[in-house]
């Protein structure tokens, strides 16, 4: 496909739909290839404008030595995507995730760059030793192999609270392409999306607030400073979330792209998702069952034969099982 990563930057910046991929494992905890292809094809036909790999749904754990599975499963991926591609014409955007000092960030990032990526999404996990200045000059080195996406990850799962400051000048590093928002906060969605609107250079925003999914997309950010007025919305999402039930996941976010106002059904609807949403993700237990509640959603639609992790000590917490049951039953629109 002629000039296919410059497509998907521009499918990127317009805004599109991208769910954070899980691994699969086999009953012995070995990565089962036929099943991460599965899982792949699964999104491609649900119509999904991206996917995201080796992020946190993807377990950080894939990088561990004793693991090594950071090449194969991006490369079987993007081996799948390409198919895709060559199939449909459809260019799709390839994200990969990466983490880490600044020198393990940056050789991620590069192999991401070999295996074809368009961009990265670059964590700021397990950094907070790091000053917002070092954090920025991370990020520089990163853009200098690939389109970076800054993420803003919630406190509650290894994030810390970034001032609006380090946000706008995030915004100013070229290379830096979007900023995924998922502080789970309200207050800080705000200093980022405020900093994204009166940047000097254009930046995609993804909601990765996965408690507040409809509502970050639907929302105008207005803001006015100097006498200048400026809006800003959430382009799209790369989310955790859409990694379960994302064929219909997929239409709503269509409706949404092409919503011209706030209804009461909408409101209603962002509820119910954001309760389906705490199921899965387990919020009730600190989201410690959060990988294991979407390889459960994803067992139940016939996607994985089981929730196995990495870690075995990663499984659904005491009553998740049945508030899966719960939200499934109660909300089966939200389903495929």
């Amino acid at each position: 496909m002629a000039d296919r990563h410059d497509e998907a930057l521009k499918i990127f910046a317009a805004g599109t739909f991208i769910p954070a991929i899980p691994l699969a494992l086999d009953a012995g905890r070995r990565f089962d290839e036929a099943a991460q292809r599965r899982l792949v094809r699964y999104y491609l036909e649900a119509g999904v404008g991206g996917i995201a790999v080796a992020v946190h749904t993807t377990q950080f754990a894939i990088r561990d030595p004793e693991i090594a599975l950071l090449e194969p499963v991006l490369r079987v991926t993007v081996d799948e995507i390409a198919r895709y591609e060559a199939q449909s014409g459809r260019a799709i955007v390839r994200i990969a995730g990466v983490c880490g000092s600044t020198e393990q960030a940056v050789a991620e990032a590069k192999l991401a760059l070999l295996l074809s990526y368009d961009a990265v999404l670059l964590s700021p996990g397990g950094l907070s030793s790091l000053t917002e200045e070092e954090l920025l000059e991370r990020t520089k080195a990163v853009a200098a192999a690939l389109p970076v996406i800054g993420f803003y990850l919630q406190v509650s799962v290894g994030g810390r609270t970034l001032s609006f400051d380090y946000w706008q000048r995030l915004c100013e590093i070229e290379g830096v392409i979007g900023i995924k928002c998922a502080s789970f906060d309200r207050y800080s969605t705000i200093d980022v999306v405020r900093a994204a609107a009166f940047a000097s250079r254009e930046v995609a925003l993804y909601t990765g607030n996965d408690d507040n999914i409809l509502i970050d997309l639907l929302t105008p950010y207005q803001f006015t400073v100097d006498g200048e007025t400026r809006t800003k919305r959430f382009a799209g999402g790369l989310l955790g979330h859409w990694a379960v039930c994302t064929r219909r996941a997929v239409e709503i976010f269509k409706d949404l792209k092409q919503a011209s106002m706030i209804t009461p059904e909408r409101l209603c609807l962002a509820a119910e998702i954001t309760d389906f949403n705490a199921a899965v993700f387990d919020t009730r237990n600190g989201f410690a069952g959060c990988i294991p509640g979407v390889h459960e959603v994803l067992r139940r639609q016939g996607l994985l034969e089981g929730i196995w992790c990495l870690d075995p000590q990663e499984c659904l917490s005491p009553g998740q099982a049945e508030e899966i049951d719960r939200v499934m039953g109660m909300y089966g629109h939200l389903l495929d």
